[in-house]
């Protein structure tokens, strides 16, 4: 397997399709979909046969694939070995083992091929920062987890990449990263804001937000800090989902994935993937479990992949109230619209819904109390126009950096309640 010319051709054709019209661009993502039915989906001995159609198939989430992880990989390779192998270093015979970090529930794991390991450097550096990588980057990568995905970009001559472990804190490889002088930086917005407060000494030409849901109020404060955009790369266990074009547009990855979406309210959407470049772990018809806005308009760039305005965050944390009419739900912007409206000094908060009929409110004690009554009043009001049964606790304590769980300033988090 030549896996420069796995990234090649992966990076010629991510640019190449993104060129069509969208009529072309359907065309051929129908034919490869096709294509991925019919030869590579009933190799997973939980199809077994290909369908007529796509919505023939039953659809699938992360608690099904890893109950019968053996059944959705083309080498029956199970969960315990996949495990095993990536506390051994991430690889068992020619495959690459990785996973989530858990740090927003249970951890999913993934089974990649060689060729598509290449396959995924190909098609990132093409989204990502195709103008950049002639010139060679230095990437630097801040997140929970390192893994055996990356030794692609490694073994690059144009690509320099270095891993931060997030976990460890700022604190312990500050003046690393500052050495390390990198062109590109991948990192939750957390960090990246961290990064802006602490006023680190860096220079990217390029700087993604990745691994968790990008709120209003950070964005601003982080692009004011490098002077630069703040683009998106949406990525999970799961794969590469969408990626901000030059122009600013957060393109979906249809080219190596089907979207189908499910209404979810207030206009939003969930997406069911269908990853049909991906060969060795099959994911057909996947419910994710984010919350996504779609764009009603094309993008400026001309690109055929369609744009998502917000990846607006988790359906876990949707809050579940009771009515005189029945339960009602309010999905996480909707709150955090609330707070962040009530008073321009608010920059940072936690609303928790503890209880089936708890709210808890979070708020810094530098913030001046009127800013801090005002945002408890303007949950109370939205609430109460929705009318759901609901109290509303306004708490006054320390929001501090937290490097062992993803930033989730909206969560439901009734389940913990005994």
């Amino acid at each position: 397997m030549n896996g420069l010319a796995e990234a090649v051709g992966s990076f010629a054709l991510t640019r190449w399709v993104s060129r069509k019209s969208r009529a072309d661009f359907e065309r051929w993502q129908a034919t490869a979909l096709r294509r991925f039915l019919d030869r590579d989906l009933p190799r997973a001995p939980f199809y077994g046969e290909a369908p007529t159609r796509l919505s023939d198939l039953p659809v699938t989430d992360k608690a099904l694939v890893m109950a019968r992880f053996a059944d959705f990989n083309v080498h029956g390779l199970t969960a315990a070995k996949a495990w095993a192998a990536l506390d051994g270093g991430g690889r068992i015979g020619g495959m690459t083992v990785g996973a989530s970090t858990g740090t927003s529930g249970n951890r999913g794991l993934f089974v990649i091929s060689e060729a598509e390991k290449y396959r995924w450097l190909g098609t990132i550096l093409a989204k990502a920062a195709p103008d950049l990588l002639w010139r060679g980057m230095r990437v630097a990568i801040i997140l929970p987890q390192n893994t055996a995905l990356y030794d692609s970009a490694r073994k690059s001559r144009l690509v320099k990449l270095a891993f931060f472990d997030l976990t460890r804190g700022p604190e312990s490889w500050c003046g690393a990263l500052e050495a390390f002088d990198p062109t590109v930086i991948i990192a939750p917005p957390k960090i990246l804001r961290h990064v802006a407060a602490e006023r680190f000494r860096l220079q990217p030409k390029r700087v993604f937000s990745a691994a968790e849901t990008l709120d209003p109020v950070d964005r601003p404060v982080i692009e004011n800090f490098f002077r630069l955009p703040l683009d998106q790369i949406y990525m999970a266990t799961e794969g590469l989902f969408a990626v901000t074009c030059r122009r600013g547009g957060l393109h979906l990855a249809e080219d190596s994935v089907f979207f189908e979406f499910e209404p979810a309210g207030e206009g939003l959407v969930t997406p069911l993937v269908t990853a049909f470049r991906r060969q060795t772990q099959i994911m057909a018809r996947y419910r994710m479990n984010d919350l996504l806005r779609l764009s009603q308009q094309p993008c400026k760039c001309g690109s055929a992949l369609r744009c998502v305005d917000e990846i607006v965050g988790r359906m876990d944390d949707v809050f579940r109230l009771a009515s005189a009419n029945g339960p009602i739900f309010v999905t996480p912007d909707v709150l955090r619209n609330a707070v962040l409206k009530a008073d321009r000094r608010i920059d940072d908060f936690r609303l928790v819904q503890t209880g089936p009929d708890a709210v808890e409110l979070k708020l810094a004690p530098s913030l001046a109390d009127d800013a801090a009554t005002a945002a408890r009043d303007a949950v109370r009001s939205l609430l109460e126009a929705r009318q759901a049964t609901a109290t509303v606790a306004l708490v006054r304590a320390p929001l501090p950096l937290e490097t062992g769980r993803k930033l989730r300033r909206v969560e439901y988090r009734l389940e913990q309640v005994q």
